[in-house]
């Protein structure tokens, strides 16, 4: 069985590599096409990564998880018990990052209806208008201004706007600022890949899609549109409900984790004076909870949201991530942790740029794919947390970049998947270490009217608080 198994997937492989190389030859032409035939093998071959979880082995290792969660929270009640001589279950700090979620679901109506339907009633009536107009390009400069003024504004300021009015605490925050940059990919994508079509005016041809192809995209678990999809025949929806119900417990999981790791270290860490002793340890006292939150958001989100919206949408390709965690190399892990995104990335950032200067500058492609991940991941962070602190900016253009092209795809061997792990689990550290200083910070010295420039200043390099007998925990 073992040897027709590896034969299988060789067999996979190179047909695969045929695909990608037949597809690379095609490149030059910028009209895109429905999925091809290939993903359903491509899908068959990384259901072993989606069915990781049914191997006993792997089961294990997901059982000393809910172990490690029934002792955070029996830790948590017995502490409780005896400070406050009762059994403590009133989840405060979910309830606080949840805060106001009734205004998060009205404003996420908001964006959703408006994404369903601003961008198809403008390729609409762009598409009826074009090929028999005789002012073209005054017709595609009018509805691609129109277009941008919408993401600009009901898109792009309207939820920043809600956020920031409001003061959303994080968790809602979150919501509203992904929910934000999904439905903008999303657009992005419907747009991209169907006004080539009504370019190419060939006859007899539909140039515009179905609106309820339309609606089913903006719902299935991916970013790029096609016409057709991968289906199942049926939807499991007890498969639907234990994927829910784990995305639930990993929502509680990260409730103690922060619980019992990150606020009893960083309220103590907030009134000590910023210097490298602290940070160090800090940061390496940061390590377990910034790779606990890792392998939580991995598995809520890539793993069990994603397929239980792949589940009841009866949506085929699973292919969400790949074997990330067997990377030697850092180029091959951001390939493999999160293809949702990465394939938007390659498709319409990396190659659009290499068609646009005619693949003369490939390195400038890559960096301008890493500035456009850094900037979207830096803004959501600065503004659910409220605050600008270049950290993850500075991970990803700085060392990410770095660690790409010299932890490349032709470093092999245990040693370089040992590497990759230690500087994931010291990212991790730092980002858990300095966000939660900065926000202690901000809370324990607050500036009454700050400058432009101590908006940008740091406040945990400079952060003394005498008490904190009146902040907030959180």
């Amino acid at each position: 069985k073992a040897d027709l198994m590896r034969q299988f997937d060789t067999q996979v492989n190179e047909f695969m590599d045929s695909l990608i190389e037949e597809s690379a030859s095609l490149g030059s032409s910028h009209v895109s096409t429905v999925f091809p035939l290939s993903d359903k093998e491509k899908n068959e071959k990384y259901m072993v990564v989606l069915e990781l979880f049914e191997v006993n082995h792997i089961r294990t290792i997901y059982h000393m998880f809910i172990a490690l969660l029934i002792l955070f929270i029996f830790s948590t009640l017995v502490v409780d018990f005896i400070d406050e001589g009762r059994l403590v279950l009133e989840f405060d700090l979910l309830v606080y990052a949840f805060g106001q979620f009734p205004l998060v679901v009205v404003t996420w109506m908001c964006m959703f209806l408006s994404t369903l339907v601003v961008p198809y009633v403008l390729l609409s009536v762009w598409a009826g208008v074009y090929p028999t107009s005789n002012h073209r390009a005054l017709w595609t400069v009018l509805a691609g201004s129109l277009l941008l003024l919408y993401q600009g504004l009901c898109l792009g300021f309207l939820p920043t706007y809600v956020v920031l009015k409001n003061g959303l605490p994080p968790a809602s925050c979150f919501i509203l600022i992904l929910e934000q940059v999904r439905l903008i990919m999303k657009a992005h994508s419907f747009i991209r890949e169907n006004v080539p079509r009504v370019l190419s005016l060939e006859p007899n041809k539909a140039t515009v899609p179905q609106f309820t192809q339309y609606i089913y995209f903006l719902f299935a678990p991916t970013l790029i549109y096609r016409d057709k999809y991968p289906r199942n025949p049926c939807i499991r929806w007890g498969y639907v409900a234990t994927k829910f119900s784990q995305v639930l417990g990993c929502l509680f999981y990260a409730y103690y984790i922060f619980v019992r790791l990150c606020i009893p270290q960083f309220r103590s860490i907030s009134m000590q004076l910023f210097d490298l002793r602290a940070m160090v340890l800090c940061v390496f006292n940061s390590i377990l909870p910034g790779v606990l939150v890792l392998f939580l958001a991995f598995f809520a989100f890539l793993h069990c949201w994603l397929n239980a919206f792949a589940e009841m949408l009866r949506f085929g390709d699973r292919m969400f991530y790949k074997d990330w965690w067997n990377s030697t190399s850092f180029a091959n892990y951001y390939r493999t942790w999160n293809v949702v995104v990465h394939d938007w990335l390659y498709y319409y950032v990396y190659r659009d740029f290499l068609w646009m200067t005619q693949k003369r500058f490939r390195a400038a492609a890559m960096l301008v794919v890493f500035t456009v991940s850094a900037v979207v991941h830096e803004y959501v962070l600065a503004i659910c947390f409220g605050f600008f602190y270049p950290v993850m900016f500075c991970l990803f253009m700085c060392f990410g970049m770095v660690f790409n092209f010299v932890l490349n795809d032709r470093r092999k061997g245990p040693i370089w998947n040992v590497i990759m792990w230690t500087l994931l689990f010291l990212g991790q550290g730092v980002l858990i270490c300095l966000y939660s200083q900065e926000w202690y910070a901000q809370r324990f010295c607050p500036i009454q009217e700050p400058s432009f420039l101590d908006l940008l200043k740091p406040r945990s390099w400079t952060c003394t608080p005498q008490t904190n007998t009146a902040v907030d925990a959180h």
